[in-house]
């Protein structure tokens, strides 16, 4: 009976307590999130959020990068709006209020791509 127990226990893989048990857990969120990617509403999350992240990041770049060249290599921003007031100002601000107004933009398609996430766990979840 010793050697029957012997033989049980060398065929066990080398690991600390527990380790086994988070691998197999682990093996099993990986399987699963390889279901998923391949559903194609996974796939069209996927593209309409990447869509959405890269517009807004190179129209963000874009403004953000254009104060820096404006002021140092033209002079349209020198122009006076009001009083002492001149267009670098207006602008500078203008950046400010973008900033905001894509943080707000950002959170509201956040909750509907997280509204999407849901349908497509519950699809996920369907299919099984």
């Amino acid at each position: 009976m010793a050697n029957q127990m012997d033989i049980s226990v060398e065929k066990q893989p080398k690991t600390t307590v527990g380790e086994p048990v988070l691998a197999n857990e682990k093996e099993k969120e990986r399987q699963v999130y390889r279901e998923i990617a391949q559903m194609d509403s996974f796939k069209l999350l996927v593209k309409k959020k990447k869509k959405f992240l890269f517009s807004t990041t190179i129209l963000f770049l874009i403004a953000y990068i254009m104060l820096p060249v404006l002021t140092s290599f033209t002079s349209v921003l020198e122009h006076r709006v009001i009083g002492k007031i001149t267009w670098v100002w207006v602008y500078s601000l203008s950046l400010f209020v973008m900033t905001i107004v894509l943080c707000e933009v950002y959170k509201y398609r956040a909750g509907k791509f997280d509204k999407e996430v849901e349908k497509i766990m519950k699809e996920y979840g369907d299919s099984k």
